[in-house]
């Protein structure tokens, strides 16, 4: 259920292809490093009533973690503050960061946002969204003839 979205634009609802109105599309490209944050991977379960967007991102201090939801687009964000002590550290090989990243995910009317709920634990951020049920439509058989 969930498609990368490859435009080079970084906006919402562009011109790129949109394949259907999935939950789960992502919103960012140059994904790696972009604007000085960092990929985090994301795993997008889907059960009969809900989504739960899992978030691999050890080692965070929750304080700084935000979601949020916004004109139908679901945010994930971190933003240490990083002091001196951090940045005066001479590293001679350094292959982890606790540094900031962003996610994004478009629900389409997808999910209940008013019931959304997160728990990060085990440096696994858990992501919990109740499905709407009037735009959730389970498949349906078609006979053929």
């Amino acid at each position: 259920m969930y498609n990368e979205n490859r435009c080079h634009t970084g906006k919402i609802n562009n011109s790129c292809g949109t394949r259907g109105a999935r939950f789960g599309r992502h919103h960012h490209a140059h994904e790696m490093f972009r604007n000085g944050t960092r990929r985090v991977p994301a795993n997008i379960e889907e059960t009969d009533d809900k989504f739960t967007i899992y978030v691999f991102a050890p080692a965070l201090e929750k304080e700084y973690l935000k979601v949020l939801t916004k004109n139908d687009v679901l945010t994930i964000s971190y933003a240490p503050n990083e002091g001196p002590a951090e940045s005066e550290k001479n590293f001679s090989r350094r292959e982890f960061s606790n540094g900031a990243f962003e996610r994004a995910f478009a629900l389409n009317g997808k999910a209940l946002v008013d019931q959304i709920t997160a728990k990060y634990a085990d440096g696994i951020l858990t992501i919990i969204l109740p499905k709407n049920p009037e735009t959730n439509v389970p498949a349906k058989d078609i006979a053929v003839n």
